[in-house]
């Protein structure tokens, strides 16, 4: 009887001594795992808001969601009398090691979610990056995938892509062609502007505004070279290029205007 009354005393001393403690840890974990629901779901409707990219806005949330039911229950834990100190030291000693091992998933990890937040590009864009260029195929957390112009797929770490240089061909709605085109000495000078002139003029992909401009810019070592530039939309640039290349070779062809190439003058000398 005496060890019953014993461990009823006992009892009695735990709940009188642990019992506030433990229900308030209760009522601090319901109240803040309330309050992390309502703050994600604020979280989320604010990247829906801010356009973030849909494949990013479900991993930030769980990240954050996360990140606040670590807090909770670290609190929880130390209303009932864990010492924290050594636990915290032990989250951050794994922290580390785990950081250590996956940096480079980690860098890229981080890269991925600027390009996403920033967009320097987007998918669609042709891009030129890392010695490689194509059309932005998809962005992915970790990586950036390329598709080149014969359909090969280029697959670029983000983060090389977030801190290199990069060219985006994409962003502005136009872009200047240019050519450098070679005629020979002694030809009109004149005659071959207005050549190249009537040629861009007739051509509806040429814009109007920047005007043509075609100017000498070189005395090459067999030609003249004239600087030809206009401004066209980008999605007609490859095609505008290349048949212009063609239709100024026939009308020089048809005008008698010469198009040089390299020669070589080789004298024979006979020795008695």
């Amino acid at each position: 009887m005496d060890k019953m009354e014993q461990y009823s005393s006992y009892i009695a001393d735990f709940v009188m001594l642990y019992g506030p403690k433990l229900i308030g840890a209760i009522i601090t974990l319901v109240i803040g795992l309330w309050i992390v629901k309502r703050v994600s779901k604020v979280f989320n409707h604010t990247l829906d808001i801010k356009g973030i990219d849909p494949s990013l806005r479900p991993f930030l949330g769980s990240m954050l969601t996360a990140i606040l039911k670590i807090v909770v229950v670290i609190s929880v834990l130390s209303m009932v009398g864990v010492t924290m100190t050594s636990f915290v030291a032990i989250l951050g000693a794994a922290g580390l090691a785990v950081g250590l091992a996956l940096s480079g998933t980690l860098q890229n990890f981080a890269g991925g979610v600027i390009i996403l937040i920033l967009k320097p590009f987007k998918v669609g864009d042709f891009i030129e990056a890392q010695g490689y260029s194509g059309t932005v195929s998809t962005i992915q957390i970790f990586n950036t995938f390329l598709k080149t112009p014969d359909n090969v797929t280029i697959i670029i770490p983000n983060g090389d892509l977030s801190t290199g240089a990069m060219k985006n061909y994409s962003t502005e709605p136009t872009r200047r062609l240019d050519w450098s085109i070679s005629i020979g000495y002694g030809d009109d000078i004149q005659k071959a502007r207005e050549i190249l002139l009537s040629i861009l003029e007739l051509d509806d992909r040429v814009l109007k505004d920047p005007s043509i401009f075609i100017k000498v810019e070189a005395l090459g070592d067999s030609s003249v070279n004239l600087a030809t530039r206009v401004w066209c939309n980008g999605s007609d640039y490859w095609n505008l290029k290349m048949d212009t290349f063609e239709k100024v070779y026939n009308a020089f062809n048809a005008q008698g205007i010469n198009i040089p190439f390299p020669q070589m003058d080789v004298h024979v000398y006979q020795q008695n």
